[in-house]
């Protein structure tokens, strides 16, 4: 998949922090995506069944249900199931790292960051 098939592709930002939230999709919308927003994993969970996103950028300690039980649930479901899930968090922990994998997450991203980086995992992943 080449820059221009990433371009209009859908993601979904879920991040309880606003600032970072805000900061993630200014980068995202620059490089040609198409953005949406959640800022808990319920609302995450509702906007991916309501969006159908292609990538989902997820922290896992969110308020409302963590990370990882929105990931077991967009999974369960059968249009949401192709979904890629990436985890973006500052937590760095193996523990982290396996339970994530658990829940049904494709990558792991800690934080800060690199937009650029991130783009070229994605076109990585959905190749």
């Amino acid at each position: 998949m080449g820059d221009k098939d990433l371009k209009d592709l859908r993601v979904l930002i879920v991040e309880d922090v606003e600032d970072t939230r805000l900061f993630m999709r200014l980068e995202l919308e620059r490089q040609g995506f198409i953005v949406f927003e959640a800022a808990d994993g319920k609302s995450a969970v509702e906007t991916a069944n309501r969006e159908l996103p292609d990538v989902i950028l997820m922290d896992l300690t969110l308020p409302l249900m963590d990370g990882f039980n929105a990931a077991k649930l967009i999974r369960n479901n059968e249009k949401l199931r192709q979904v890629l899930i990436i985890a973006v968090t500052a937590h760095q922990e193996m523990d982290f790292r396996s339970d994530a994998k658990a829940s049904g997450f494709d990558a792991y991203l800690t934080k800060p960051i690199d937009i650029n980086w991130l783009k070229e995992l994605i076109d990585g992943l959905l190749t």
